[in-house]
């Protein structure tokens, strides 16, 4: 790591949980590049099509729980 990096990131530490958060979320972002056309669109078309078939009773929602049991099962922990 170099030493302007290491600064950075010693500066980083002192900040709070929020701060770091929003720093992180704006360097993903920069990193990402912008948004394709039409993406968050298609996602909040996605998300309602959900919430559709879960309230038509197309889908039956799996509890947290139950999906972070299976998950440290699947990874053995």
């Amino acid at each position: 790591m170099s030493a302007v990096v290491s600064a950075i990131a010693d500066q980083i530490r002192l900040l709070s949980s929020e701060e770091k958060a929003d720093l992180l979320g704006s360097l993903i972002a920069e990193l990402d590049g912008p948004p394709e056309a039409g993406v968050r669109e298609a996602w909040l078309e996605e998300a309602s099509r959900r919430r559709q078939d879960v309230l038509n009773g197309r889908v039956e929602p799996v509890p947290a729980e139950r999906v972070f049991a299976n998950l440290r099962a699947r990874l053995g922990g």
